[in-house]
């Protein structure tokens, strides 16, 4: 299947559009256009971002966006969808690194090592913003503002990276893995309480370094407590301040 690009035709201030994740939905559509007005939005140096971006996609489900070890050329903005990063190691075990949705940046870790160094697979038809790395460089090199966008950007990646920890019970880290993925579809304007998991159970469980039956155990119990309501991979979160008490339980 070959990916043709286009032309972008959200404004990609800040280099990430987010519109909800649903397939064969245009930006020129998106009731979400608003969402990617973000810091320079509206200005000149923003606008020469912009004509750099291509619409790439749709990606099926499994399909890589790039693969670990080809050339660093290109940051990708998740539009519809999720993108998920797997890193191999030598004995081809797989670790589960993130997950990405509509408006997240993908492909900042491969800037300092030129390569990418990790898989970037779709999870279900997905679309994405491609940006030419090397272009958006010059510009920054100009444009003060593109530049500390960028710096922003990674500052967040690190943030997040070094946020993770594996040191608390299956429950809290369930708690933990669905408390983000309410947070990040808020500060998108996509609803914080009823989300669609694109990714599979086996998946949740490689990131979370549980086991699959583990993470099915719990969220059967997170149900039955009435936390969550889960059908397939349709969730409603119930329960916020409860799954919060669940992190601060670990943390006292």
């Amino acid at each position: 299947m070959s990916i043709k690009p286009n032309a972008c035709a959200v404004p990609m201030s800040g280099l990430a559009c987010a519109v909800q994740p649903a397939p064969h939905v245009s930006c020129a559509r998106c009731a979400l256009v608003r969402a990617c007005g973000v810091a320079g939005n509206g200005s000149i140096a923003f606008a020469d971002v912009q004509r750099l971006v291509e619409d790439v996609g749709p990606f099926r489900s499994g399909q890589f966006v790039f693969r670990a070890g080809e050339p660093f050329r290109s940051l990708y903005a998740v539009k519809s969808g999720t993108v998920k990063t797997v890193q191999s190691d030598a004995d081809g075990r797989a670790q589960v690194l993130g997950f990405y949705l509509p408006g997240e940046v993908l492909g900042l870790e491969a800037v300092d090592p030129g390569v990418y160094p990790v898989d970037g697979l779709a999870l279900e038809s997905t679309r994405l913003c491609r940006l030419p790395f090397d272009s958006v460089s010059h510009v920054a090199q100009r444009e003060p503002e593109v530049l500390q966008h960028l710096f922003r950007m990674f500052s967040r990646a690190i943030a997040l990276h070094e946020g993770r920890s594996w040191d608390t019970g299956a429950d809290q880290r369930l708690a933990a893995f669905l408390l983000d993925l309410s947070a990040r579809y808020a500060q998108r304007g996509l609803a914080p309480d009823r989300f669609h998991l694109a990714m599979p159970r086996s998946d949740i469980a490689n990131f979370l370094h549980l086991a699959p039956e583990t993470v099915s155990r719990v969220l059967a119990r997170f149900r039955e407590q009435g936390l969550v309501d889960i059908t397939g991979r349709e969730v409603r979160v119930e329960r916020t301040d409860a799954l919060r008490a669940l992190l601060q339980d670990a943390g006292a």
